[in-house]
């Protein structure tokens, strides 16, 4: 896992990349790849690279040439089948010069080009440099696990896996946070890409490829798709699905898991462990990495100071049956407020949840504990139908058959069990709330609509400014506008996934949670469940076999059989969470008074001064029972704007030493 950064002169004649700007965009994601750090760089085009080695730093040093060093290529990420295509490029009679995976997308895209993409099984950003034909060829992988930012300015091109990477090259790049965005995050949750919280950077979408053509006599742009979700299901009510039981599904699951474990386990040369939640997806990916594995290995977990969000009995139950060498951190609010500075300053965006704290903090512990690999259960509930989001759709569209009925929403008092203060608790306040906008329950967007407008009420503290340049806007009705046209004839459970994963796979929940915690502490994530294979089965599933009545995520239930106890694949479904904006008070963080003062809330101009004073004064004199979950997720959402402007806007990106092992310079080759 690594950081991959560059520019690229967009015009003949202008001054190429400099070795000291490419060093600076390495330096700013020392975190990512504190290994090693090499650069590249000729007439147009310059390459940076910083290193966290997995596979054994003799397969090859970034930026990595071809044979005739006529191509070079900054990749972040892995793939995992690239022996298996290896073995297919030497049939065809192309050589290698190193072991790594790295090469082998050299060849693949040399022998295939664009149809490469749909053939690699990983998790993947890269930047390939082709000289003869001035070519950049960008690609990030199918669901976007890896990320990669774009952004033009002076005539230049650049890019790099983080924003601060970009801002690090040039200090004239502008930096300053969209309101269009933050629109976006106080609607959506996150900013959807191509969008990002900074004005004139954008990020490649998930399962695209961008192409910039510099050989003709202006630079031409190619950006296409090589992977949408496709969900085989058809209609509300099909039943041609091609499995003919949950108990051959459950079989093929199993498999595709197990083949997808192993293979995330066996491809490094260092040691793997595995995030332990005591949930159903973490518990069953570390049963198949032990199994995998064939020896004990290390496993992590979060346990909370506040009983209201541990685990720790069904994380111990877990660890008993596997015998791991197992390791973990207990959590209190404080210990979230003392990092949540440095949470937002690698995340590089708003955050409505505190809930990617705590993860910096096990990823600090497992980096310490000398790991550098683990494997987690990310994106199951995507994949395989967990979230309450996609039982509420089930029930209120079951509802909106007889909206007149009162049986029908008793089926409500099923959700949010885990919730102190449930919103379905009081059954008429419920009914009026859930009740909302049944009519339109035919249409995509339905299950996500009441998230929406929560979200949207959060507005309300946007400065005059921020509300006039979202003036009109409706970002819900512009995000549907994007949707395939096919959505409309999936079932309403494989619409829900899709919204899902457009919306908050990538962009908040692998970006906040996943590999932004994660590689703040140089530690590479692996995510069986985002296994190409394991993506293409569940969503060839019928929906009644991933939810069963309101038994989510079914059929992976019936799969982890024998290697889960009953104890945890039958509990309630409770979520991952953490304490919110109460973690903040009296907490000893001066910066928080100071991030939320009058002047610095003017100051940054996004966020009407009088009302964020009124918030945070309502926070600190409440009660944990007295402050509701949307003021909860508008204190830490301006509180993360607020640092997020302090730490990447006014201040310039931290740079430590580094040294170039490696640099490569073509500038007097033709």
């Amino acid at each position: 896992m690594c950081g991959i950064a560059g520019f690229i002169s967009l015009r003949e004649g202008m001054p190429g990349p400099t070795p000291e700007a490419l060093t600076r965009m390495a330096a700013a994601m020392f975190h990512r790849g504190p290994d090693e750090f090499g650069v590249y760089c000729d007439d147009r085009a310059g390459l940076a690279h910083a290193r966290l080695s997995i596979i054994d730093l003799s397969s090859g040093q970034q930026p990595l040439g071809n044979l005739d060093d006529s191509a070079h290529i900054v990749f972040n990420g892995e793939i995992f089948n690239y022996v298996e295509l290896r073995a297919e490029l030497e049939a065809q009679g192309r050589r290698f010069k190193t072991k790594s995976d790295t090469e082998v997308i050299v060849a693949a895209w040399e022998a295939w080009e664009e149809r490469c993409l749909e053939r690699f099984n990983g998790q993947w950003a890269f930047a390939l440099w082709d000289r003869r034909r001035r070519r950049l060829v960008l690609s990030r992988d199918r669901l976007g696990v890896r990320p990669l930012h774009v952004a033009e300015h002076g005539g230049y091109l650049y890019f790099g896996s983080e924003v601060k990477a970009i801002f690090a090259a040039d200090r004239a790049i502008p930096r300053a946070l969209d309101p269009a965005a933050l629109d976006q995050a106080f609607t959506l949750w996150a900013p959807v890409a191509p969008a990002t919280p900074f004005e004139g950077v954008r990020e490649l979408e998930p399962g695209t490829f961008e192409v910039l053509d510099l050989s003709g006599p202006s630079p031409s742009r190619t950006t296409r798709a090589y992977f949408v979700p496709q969900f085989l299901e058809r209609g509300a009510d099909a039943h041609e699905a091609a499995h003919s039981s949950v108990a051959e599904a459950a079989e093929r699951t199993l498999g595709a898991l197990e083949e997808a474990t192993r293979l995330r386990m066996v491809r490094a040369d260092v040691p793997v462990g595995s995030y332990l939640s005591g949930g159903l997806d973490s518990s069953l990916v570390a049963a198949l990495g032990l199994r995998a594995l064939g020896e004990k290995f290390k496993t992590f977990s979060l346990r909370f100071a506040d009983a209201e969000f541990d685990e720790t009995p069904f994380q111990q139950e877990m660890v008993d049956r596997l015998g791991t060498e197992h390791a973990s951190i207990v959590v209190s609010r404080e210990d979230i407020a003392g990092v949540f500075p440095e949470v937002v300053y690698h995340a590089e965006r708003p955050l409505l949840r505190t809930a990617p704290a705590p993860l910096f903090l096990l990823s600090r512990l497992v980096r310490q504990s000398g790991i550098k690999v683990v494997l987690t259960g990310e994106g199951a509930d995507e994949v395989f139908a967990g979230y309450d989001l996609f039982r509420e759709g089930k029930v209120r569209r079951f509802w909106a058959k007889h909206p007149r009925s009162s049986s029908r929403p008793r089926l409500l008092e099923r959700l949010y069990p885990y919730l102190a203060r449930s919103p379905v608790d009081k059954r008429t306040i419920a009914m009026s709330f859930f009740g909302r906008g049944l009519d339109g329950a035919h249409k995509p967007g339905f299950s996500h609509d009441m998230r929406w407008r929560n979200g949207a009420a959060l507005k309300r503290l946007f400065s005059k400014e921020a509300r006039a340049a979202t003036a009109g806007r409706d970002v819900a009705a512009e995000l549907l506008a994007t949707l395939p046209a096919e959505l409309s004839s999936w079932s309403p459970l494989s619409q829900d996934q899709f919204i899902e994963m457009k919306t908050l796979l990538s962009s908040y929940l692998l970006s906040s949670q996943g590999d932004r915690m994660l590689m703040a502490n140089s530690v590479e994530g692996r995510f069986p469940f985002l296994d190409r294979d394991v993506v293409t089965l569940a969503q060839s599933l019928p929906s009644r076999f991933k939810l069963r009545t309101l038994d989510e995520k079914h059929v992976l239930k019936r799969a982890a059989e024998g290697l889960v106890p009953a104890s945890i694949t039958t509990r309630k479904k409770q979520p991952y969470r953490a304490p919110d904006a109460l973690s903040f008070v009296g907490a000893g963080a001066d910066y928080v008074e100071e991030a939320l003062a009058t002047s610095a809330v003017r100051d940054a101009g996004l966020f009407d001064p009088e009302a964020v004073s009124r918030l945070w004064s309502k926070c600190k004199t409440s009660k944990a029972d007295g402050f509701s979950k949307a003021d909860n997720m508008a204190l830490v959402g301006v509180l993360s704007t607020q640092l997020l402007h302090e730490r990447l806007v006014t201040r310039p990106p931290r740079l430590p030493d580094i040294e170039l092992r490696t640099f490569i310079d073509q500038r007097s080759k033709p």
